[in-house]
């Protein structure tokens, strides 16, 4: 009955220090990468790209967020390097760490390539303590430019911190 009972009280610690780090004026930045042939387009053998984020809880479990990037993929001439800049909705579901976000991506490279790229994402946060997390999460972008060759489906793993 002891052993129900810890296990009561934890579970409940646990979602209340997960629930308080989605509350309304918290900060966010990450780091975060993707790619080591985790994702998959219709034109490249290799995808790796760094990315860096902040964000701004405009409301309980809703933040807005930023992004800059850099991709590397392929190996091919066909497919260039790409900078992005980005924005981001995440909503965050109450008391268990995952969110689900909707952005939209704008990313340019060399040999005149430019797109807009909308984009899904479903991911966690796992706290490993108080303020920082490891969140990985599936994406999903698709290109307006040219869907059979610069859409992709990947991974992504990151390091988050909440400020207060």
């Amino acid at each position: 009955m002891i052993k129900k009972v810890l296990l009561l009280v934890a579970v409940c610690m646990i979602s209340i220090s997960s629930n308080a780090q989605f509350e309304q004026g918290k900060k966010y930045i990450s780091a975060s990468f993707s790619g080591l042939d985790l994702s998959y387009s219709g034109s490249n053998d290799l995808n790796l790209g760094l990315q860096a984020k902040g964000g701004y809880f405009f409301e309980d479990n809703l933040m807005l967020l930023g992004s800059l990037g850099y991709n590397h993929q392929g190996t091919d001439d066909f497919t260039p390097d790409r900078i992005s800049i980005g924005a981001q909705g995440r909503y965050y579901i109450i008391q268990n760490g995952i969110y689900l976000g909707l952005g939209a991506t704008y990313k340019h490279g060399n040999r005149n390539y430019n797109d807009l790229m909308p984009s899904v994402e479903i991911g966690y946060a796992f706290f490993i303590n108080r303020l920082m997390t490891i969140e990985p999460a599936v994406y999903y972008e698709q290109s307006i430019t040219n869907h059979t060759q610069y859409s992709n489906v990947g991974l992504r793993l990151g390091l988050g911190v909440y400020l207060f």
